[in-house]
């Protein structure tokens, strides 16, 4: 019968190497930045990184910046004002389309460049339309903007739910947001959203399709007599239909 061959003895380990019993209780690796942290570098944007939002509820949200401005291709900035918090692929969205389409749009619409846009509401911990009881908002995972106007460099102020703003430019504008967002509301919508546009980038469930509610009205447009006198707010419109 074959003789039984002793193991080797242990290895001594060296001054570099860590025992596994040091290995075992060395603390977790600290996460390194996102995908979307590592794009959106101060060439893009200024966004810096903000703790994560815990609560209360549902509300909060983690990879969290606070955008304060954009930065176009010249190297010329637009103010966020005041700056929004949100979540990093919110904030990388809305830099896409302030950069690539609405400076674009103000230079050969409206004669000026872009100086700032008017953050009317970002990250906010609320049901949506602040209704007890309701769904949480968008806002409240740091997932949406509401955008109130825009300034120019020539000093000009432009109010997207205004009638008075040249039509092509805001019917360029709800084209422009509603290829970048999943949702979109503004005046007509449902009620809610008649001095301010809002967007967003909700996740829906397969078969859904991106909800885009802007009435670009004209000057003629006037509400109806019975929300003139009462105040009223009307119902929302249908929820878009299955594919």
């Amino acid at each position: 019968m074959a003789q039984t061959v002793p193991l080797p003895r242990p290895r001594p380990f060296s001054n570099t190497e860590v025992p596994p019993a040091a290995r075992a209780a060395a603390p977790p690796a600290t996460p390194g930045p996102s995908a979307c942290r590592v794009r959106l570098t101060p060439e893009r944007a200024i966004a810096p990184s903000v703790d994560a939002i815990e609560g209360p509820g549902e509300c909060g949200g983690t990879d969290m910046v606070r955008l304060e401005a954009v930065v176009l291709s010249d190297m010329s900035r637009v103010e966020i004002n005041p700056p929004a918090v949100l979540k990093c692929n919110m904030a990388e969205a809305v830099a896409d389309w302030v950069r690539d389409d609405l400076s674009q749009l103000t230079a050969f619409s409206l004669g000026s460049r872009l100086r700032t846009v008017r953050n009317f509401a970002a990250y906010h911990c609320r049901s949506r339309n602040n209704i007890i009881g309701a769904m949480m908002s968008e806002h409240g995972r740091g997932n949406a903007l509401d955008v109130r106007a825009i300034t120019l460099v020539n000093g000009k102020t432009i109010d997207p739910t205004d009638v008075q703003v040249p039509r092509d430019f805001r019917e360029s504008w709800k084209k422009s947001v509603c290829a970048r967002f999943s949702t979109v509301l503004g005046p007509g919508s449902d009620g809610y959203h008649e001095n301010h546009i809002h967007v967003d980038l909700m996740e829906r469930r397969s078969g859904y399709r991106a909800m885009c509610q802007w009435e670009v009205r004209v000057p003629e447009d006037k509400p109806s007599p019975e929300l003139a006198s009462t105040g009223s707010i009307p119902l929302p419109q249908p929820r878009p239909k299955i594919d």
